[in-house]
């Protein structure tokens, strides 16, 4: 149900139980866990995890696990995101901070957005990014996407970045 994409050096493919512990590792990690909703304990690390893969069955989209196509290992996650109380659908994306600064999550990203688009039939997309999380916003503005507003959502200010719609990212040379 979970359809796999390839890019040039990434499969963004189905979760697996064993992404459960470099999974947790992220929510454990203060630093990393503040621009993802905070610091969780195991046990809701893996509701978390668990309601990734429900989201799947849910809405008929979702976050893909992020593997390097040499390993098949988890490095983080990527993809089409809208849980409940999310002010929109978003294009998501979080790389562990031991695989950051290789172009992961612009390759994982950049493949999100156009699948949401061609895959999924999205209209339009955006990143919901807490407004001090900077290499984030670089990335979304990597990738065409300006800030729109910002909101108060889950005890935090967020931007919305708007992606470039269906046809500028079809015709962009960002995407090839």
């Amino acid at each position: 149900m979970i359809p796999a994409l390839e890019t040039e050096r990434l499969v963004l493919r189905e979760w697996r139980e064993d992404d459960f512990e470099p999974f947790a590792a992220i929510y454990a990690d203060e630093a990393q866990a503040r621009f993802i909703g905070g610091v969780e304990t195991r046990d809701n690390a893996w509701r978390r995890m668990a309601a990734i893969i429900g989201h799947w069955a849910l809405r008929g989209y979702g976050l893909w696990v992020v593997a390097p196509k040499e390993t098949g290992g988890f490095v983080g996650w990527a993809g089409c995101w809208n849980p409940e109380g999310f002010p929109e659908p978003e294009i998501g994306y979080c790389i562990a901070p031991s695989h950051q600064r290789q172009g992961y999550a612009r390759e994982a990203a950049t493949a999100s957005l156009r699948y949401a688009y061609e895959g999924f039939g999205w209209t339009k997309a955006a990143s919901l990014i807490v407004l001090d999380n900077l290499p984030s916003i670089r990335l979304a503005e990597n990738l065409g996407a300006r800030l729109e507003r910002e909101v108060d959502f889950r005890g935090a200010r967020w931007g919305v970045y708007r992606h470039l719609p269906p046809d500028a990212v079809a015709s962009s040379n960002l995407f090839h």
